[in-house]
């Protein structure tokens, strides 16, 4: 059901009606407005006549954008990044430049997910390196909705992160579609492609909250889910029906079953799609499709339960009492209040419920082909409607071949079948959300040490010279080592050097990752005139900062609306302050310390620095 990569001039397309819609929008509820507020006649009608256009060139924008929501997958689309220029590893920094790049276009297979594995994996080493829980850094990650195509900007590399998730979830699902389902091993590779895909969202769901992003919100995700595990569950019926159906009693029943579980996803599916706000955004055609799925399977339930019943008479030979078993836990009610042994036992009762699991298999089909005829998206998929015109006619010969032209007969209503699956569909968290690779920036020492939790001041360079081979401290710590016991009057002091400093290098030779035996070695090593030269760092702790800091930014579209009303009423910027993402997870560490939480979209803390420059189409996405 998906396309590829969302293109940048597609963006700037969907932005624009976006804003030409807000703008209809806001014309209509002010039109709306005059006509509650006037009393004059002539005015009313013209506020009127205005309204049919403004909802006119609605619809028409709305048709626009759906179109080009049809032609998009739910992948999201990025803009690059740079990072602050490091002359000393520019060569990792170009590496991470260019796996970000690569991870625009990935191949739709395996090897594609593994790309943006590798670079998620990077991201949890980027994130204590260089993001500071109390500091932010002039990097701003703007991504767009792959539904609404509005842009979200944050400084949070936890956007990031997210919307990697979503694109590695979007991923498997293409991988899904894309497998052969002719064959067993293509669809074995389609359900666990598409477990995958829900397994992914679940955690991306379950670790992230408060996403900016409408695509990640928690009930856009819930359906997501919802949708990838109903395409497992049909992948399954497919599996099943592969080698054929046998025409026999207990295969129909079984079949049955499985055919009406997968109507019942199908239609928690369709529920799910057709809630405010999901409703406004998801493409028609999505919804079209799982309601026309959820009719379909349905009425084939009643085609393979009426086939039972009508083709199968109990038999001297047939086992009486599994056969009674079998259709007893057919139904929740038996067919007005019968046993099941007298269903089986009379011939012209299990014609006359036969019968009516037709009548219902048919309407289900005709309202399958009238849902197919209202979405021209779906009119597109020639092979769609074949298959919908062959499943009618298949019920309609049925119910040809087993109705009497003498026969005047109320029929009654066949009752619900209840869905029953031998496997049913479960989420997959993929190990390819873990993979380890390793740390671009490993050459920066230890990340327990040199992370941005820490405030470091710049390296200083020590000439360190030796009294009787004494260096006048001692040092302690695996890797990096630190200064202690340091003698107050020994040179190295009087050159600078502080207790509780990092060594980083001595002389030559760079010692982040060396323990105490190896670095004593080098410091054992100068000679007696000193020529050996160490660099130590000093270590300033962050000041302590209450857990309710809220000094992270909103989306851009967000900061130009609280410019906006800055502008216009300068004593309006007092404003309560929520938790921002990092203190949330400060204050619920010990409840959910597996739980992130990216900042709220509707964050209105003080923004002080000046607001980056993007496309004025973005000024008004906050609106949606």
């Amino acid at each position: 059901y998906k396309s590829d990569l969302l293109p940048h001039k597609l963006q700037n397309k969907r932005a624009h009606i976006n804003q030409q819609i807000i703008k209809q929008m806001r014309m209509r509820a002010g039109a709306e407005n005059l006509l509650k507020a006037t009393s004059n006649n002539k005015v009313r009608e013209q506020v009127v006549l205005e309204l049919s256009y403004v909802n006119s060139d609605l619809q028409l924008l709305m048709e626009q954008l759906e179109g080009l929501n049809s032609s998009v997958d739910v992948y999201q689309n990025v803009q690059p990044v740079n990072i602050e220029d490091g002359s000393n590893f520019q060569a990792e920094i170009d590496d991470l430049m260019d796996l970000r790049q690569a991870c625009r276009t990935p191949s739709r297979n395996p090897s594609g997910v593994d790309l943006l594995a590798s670079y998620f994996s990077q991201l949890s080493f980027l994130e204590p390196r260089f993001f500071s829980p109390t500091r932010q850094i002039a990097i701003f990650f703007t991504w767009y909705d792959s539904f609404t195509g509005v842009p979200v900007c944050q400084q949070n590399i936890s956007l990031e992160k997210a919307s990697m998730l979503f694109n590695m979830a979007a991923l498997y699902s293409q991988i899904g579609t894309r497998a052969d389902r002719q064959t067993q091993a293509g669809l074995e590779d389609a359900i666990a492609a598409f477990q995958k895909s829900a397994g992914v969202l679940h955690y991306l769901k379950e670790t992230f909250t408060h996403t900016p992003s409408y695509d990640m919100s928690p009930a856009m995700l819930s359906m997501l889910i919802r949708l990838m595990l109903a395409q497992a569950q049909e992948c399954m019926f497919e599996q099943i029906t592969l080698p054929g159906i046998r025409n026999e009693f207990f295969s129909l029943l079984k079949i049955a079953q499985e055919a009406a579980k997968v109507g019942e996803t199908y239609s928690e599916v369709h529920q799910s799609m057709i809630q405010t706000p999901i409703k406004n955004n998801v493409p028609f055609f999505w919804t079209t499709m799982s309601e026309l799925k959820t009719n379909h399977y349905n009425s084939l339930a009643h085609y393979f339960v009426s086939t039972a019943l009508l083709d199968h008479q109990l038999a001297p030979s047939d086992d009486e009492d599994k056969q009674e078993k079998a259709l007893s836990q057919l139904y929740d009610t038996m067919p007005e209040g019968r046993s099941p042994l007298d269903i089986l036992k009379n011939k012209e009762e299990r014609r006359r419920i036969g019968k009516a699991h037709l009548q219902r298999s048919i309407m289900g089909h005709e309202e399958a082909i009238r849902i197919h005829s209202r979405c021209r998206h779906l009119q597109k998929l020639d092979i769609l409607s074949e298959i919908l015109q062959a499943g009618l006619k298949r019920s309609l010969t049925k119910f040809e071949q087993n109705d009497k032209e003498d026969e005047f007969t109320d029929y009654m209503l066949a009752p619900d079948i209840i869905s029953k699956t031998e496997k049913k569909a479960e989420m997959e968290i993929p190990a390819a959300t873990k993979v380890k690779v390793k740390d671009l920036f490993q050459r920066l020492g230890p990340l327990s040490v040199f992370s941005a939790k820490q405030r470091w001041s710049a390296p200083r360079t020590i000439r360190l010279r030796l009294q009787d081979r004494d260096l006048g401290f001692t040092l302690k710590g695996d890797a990096p080592v630190q200064i202690q016991s340091l003698d107050p009057l020994c040179p190295a002091a009087a050159e600078g050097l502080k207790e509780g400093d990092y060594l980083v290098a001595v002389g030559d030779t760079e010692c982040k990752w060396l323990g105490v035996s190896d670095v004593m070695k080098l410091l054992k090593g100068a000679d007696e005139e000193g020529s050996l030269i160490t660099s130590p760092l000093c270590l300033f702790l962050q000041p302590t900062k209450s857990a309710t800091y809220g000094g992270l930014p909103k989306t851009y579209s967000m900061i130009c609306l609280a410019h906006d009303e800055d502008d216009k009423n300068p004593k309006s910027r007092k404003v309560a302050k929520k938790p921002s993402f990092l203190s949330w997870g400060l204050k619920n560490k010990q409840k959910s310390g597996s739980t992130l939480s990216l900042p709220n979209a509707d964050y209105n803390g003080p923004w002080n620095r000046p607001c980056p420059t993007y496309p004025s189409s973005c000024n008004e996405s906050a609106l949606y």
